[in-house]
Parts: structure tokens; sequence; C-alpha cells
């Protein structure tokens, strides 16, 4: 995937309406209260908490939300029971697609989502149908628009952090690191001072496929945002790496 599509993505979604920032904040408040449910509600202790509180505040989630969402779900003030479940289909003209949902009502969320599939010009898979295809990795992305980042400082950085790999290119920095080291790579730049535009756990495509007609890339824009739109759906992960040339 481009550099340059992957920061048009990240700039879309960082430039949504009022409304759908308010249902990324509900989205990402539910993944935090079913992890402090899981696993307490102490960041230092609870490896998951931590990467979602970093995921949140990149989201621009204020602190006081955050904390407010720890302390319900720390007490009985949130009575819904949550279960992960993970969808995998391919989009039009086999784009694959993996949908993460957290759902109170399996039933409803399978039916939703393969309408979706069905709708758009896709259909809905088996289990491993497409995973076997990405790798999940940390990913961090920093704004560069300024110019202000040398490569090679920001090299030695990310190295002494403990991450994988980094690109510059197209006003950006990503960072990638295994799993397991989310946490500590990303303590470490922040003790660096790095600012996040994005900083998650994401499924990576090992390869990527582009869509060569309007009318596929209009479909695959709607798929995405109706699943997105989704209560039920808190990622969607594909392998089209021209997504953001439809204009529609």
């Amino acid at each position: 995937m481009s550099g340059h599509s992957k920061w048009n993505n990240i700039k879309r979604k960082k430039e949504k309406t009022d409304g759908a920032k308010a249902k990324i904040f509900t989205k990402i408040g539910r993944e935090i209260a079913v992890a402090v449910k899981s696993g307490g509600g102490d960041p230092n202790v609870n490896g998951k908490l931590r990467d979602l509180i970093a995921k949140a505040k990149a989201n621009n989630v204020p602190n006081d939300n955050i904390d407010r969402i720890i302390k319900k779900a720390m007490g009985d003030g949130d009575k819904n029971n949550y279960e992960t479940i993970t969808y995998e289909g391919y989009g039009p003209n086999g784009v694959a697609v993996i949908v993460e949902c957290l759902t109170d009502n399996r039933n409803r969320t399978a039916g939703d989502v393969r309408h979706v599939f069905d709708k758009f010009g896709g259909n809905l898979g088996t289990t491993g149908c497409v995973s076997f295809g990405f790798k999940e990795k940390g990913v961090f992305v920093i704004s560069n628009e300024e110019g202000a980042y040398d490569e090679d400082k920001v090299m030695e950085d990310v190295m002494d952090a403990g991450a994988d790999d980094f690109t510059m290119e197209d006003e950006m920095v990503e960072i990638t690191c295994a799993p397991a080291d989310f946490s500590a790579v990303l303590s470490a730049l922040e003790e660096k001072g790095y600012a996040f535009e994005t900083a998650e756990v994401q499924m990576v495509p090992d390869n990527y496929v582009s869509l060569s007609d309007e009318e596929s890339l209009k479909k695959m824009n709607l798929l995405l945002e109706k699943l997105e739109d989704n209560d039920d759906v808190q990622n969607v992960w594909h392998n089209c790496d021209n997504i953001d040339d439809y204009n529609g």
C-alpha cells in the first residue's frame, strides 16, 4: 500500500464529522471496558488496556473520558457482556476483508455484516479464508507534514525503541513492530517526544490488490463505510491499496 494512500486514509478518518468522532469514541470505549473487565483497570499490569489507552489518545479521546470508562467498567455501571467475533470475506473483485466485532447479540451482528457484504458486491467467507494473508503488527504513524524529522535521526530512535522497521514518505513516518513489543516501543517513542496520528495493533496484509474500475471502487468504499458505521464493528482491515482513488 503506498504511503500516499495510507496517509490520505488516516487524514480522512481524522476529519470525520463530530457525530462520526463520537461513534469512534464509543467503540474505543467499549474495547477499553472489555479489557478492564478481563484484565483489571491498571494499565501498568493490563497490557491490553495500556495499548487501548494509546489508541484512544491517538484518536483524540479526552483523558477524562478514558478515566470515566475505566472507573465505570471496574464498578457495576456497565452490565453488558460483549464477546469478540471476527468475520472474514471478500469485497468487490476479491478484495480481502477482515471485520472485528464486539457484540452482545451474535445473531444480530452476523446478519448485519452479511447484509453489507451482499449488498455491495462482496460475500462473507469462512474463518481463515483471508486472514492467512495478514500479519498482526504494531503500527505507529507520525505526521511529517512540516518536514521536521530527519531520516537518520528517526532510524536511530526507531531502532533504539525496539521497533522492526520504518518508512518515510508523503509527509508521514510509519513505524512497525511485533505485537508483543507494542507497549514498550510506544513508551520509548513517547519518551523521545514523538506524537502519533495512529498507534494500534493492526492486521497488515502481506500483499495488496488494486481495483481498476470506478464501480468496484464505489462499492468497496460503501462496503467499508457501512461496516464502520455499525455499532458492533470495531475494526475493518482490507488489502485494497487504491481505496482513496474513488472521488464519489
